[in-house]
């Protein structure tokens, strides 16, 4: 019933409902010298290959990267890459404003691989001449993946002229077509009374999330919904919830300059010295500490 109701959805996602901005694009050439390990971003990533081969690990899987394909990576995906040869490949960056109290790219999964269209390179080279500044300077993420330089890419984006992000929006679109089409639904577990949970908690993240009223949701005593949460995604509701607010947090951080207290009042955190220690017992470091770092694990 409930991968019936997504699907449903998916067929009905108002279109209005997905910003998708692209942060870098452009063409890389490597010799044995794409081997970048645990990297970890708050944006996807989309390739296109188009000489030799490489592979990427992610999930305890290896996917070897072909000529003609397009590959996508979702945020917060720890990979690595390796390459022991000649590799070239197309790469775009994909930032999605969340704008409403969803995220496509977080409600779906998509496949790593699927065959390119055969107009799709020209889109992308296409991509690439109206937004030569959004090439990237050099492959390692640690000297891109930082708050600066999100931030003044997506200030690019904003003012660039209307016809160049029409454009550019429309062959994004294009380009996530090819994925959204073979896209299913989140089931990240067995029980719908649960998975119709964690939905509402990604729809409203921002709010404060009370167990007891995520129970009675379930139509569920605490204690019975705490234990089948648990055993259904191997944490707690408070910890998940934790997870995922501090994702939100993660993000926030490093594509705008707002203030870290404005950021835990937007999480319905209202204890912003509790925000502070959470956040560094998760990440190591204070959200300050984070928002200069690299997204390098």
């Amino acid at each position: 019933m409930y991968l019936n109701m997504l699907e449903a959805l998916k067929m009905n996602y108002p279109i209005n409902k997905l910003h998708l901005l692209t942060l870098h694009v452009g063409l890389a050439n490597h010799n044995g010298d794409w081997n970048w390990k645990n990297v970890r971003s708050p944006f996807a990533r989309l390739y296109y290959v188009t000489e030799g081969t490489a592979q990427i690990e992610m999930s305890s899987c290896v996917y070897t990267l072909k000529p003609d394909h397009l590959y996508f990576i979702p945020a917060y995906t720890i990979h690595s890459y390796i390459c022991d040869s000649i590799f070239s490949h197309y790469y775009i960056h994909i930032y999605e404003d969340q704008q409403s109290e969803m995220s496509i790219l977080d409600e779906w999964d998509f496949p790593v691989e699927v065959s390119a269209c055969s107009t799709d390179l020209e889109l992308i080279k296409r991509l690439c001449y109206i937004n030569p500044f959004l090439k990237l300077p050099q492959s390692d993420p640690n000297a891109y993946d930082n708050h600066q330089t999100l931030i003044n890419n997506i200030q690019l984006n904003q003012r660039r002229p209307f016809c160049d992000k029409v454009e550019s929006r429309g062959i994004l679109y294009i380009l996530m077509s090819r994925f959204m089409k073979y896209a299913k639904p989140k089931s990240e577990v067995r029980d719908d009374r649960i998975q119709l949970s964690l939905t509402y908690i990604r729809k409203n993240i921002g709010s404060h999330l009370d167990i007891d009223q995520l129970a009675s949701r379930a139509c569920m005593s605490k204690d019975h919904y705490i234990r089948v949460f648990k055993h259904e995604t191997g944490e707690t509701p408070t910890a998940y919830i934790t997870k995922r607010k501090l994702e939100k947090a993660e993000l926030t951080l490093v594509t705008t300059n707002l203030p870290v207290k404005s950021i835990a009042d937007s999480l319905g955190y209202d204890d912003y010295s509790y925000f502070n220690r959470i956040f560094k017992k998760n990440s190591g470091m204070t959200p300050l500490q984070y928002r200069e770092s690299h997204f390098k694990l």
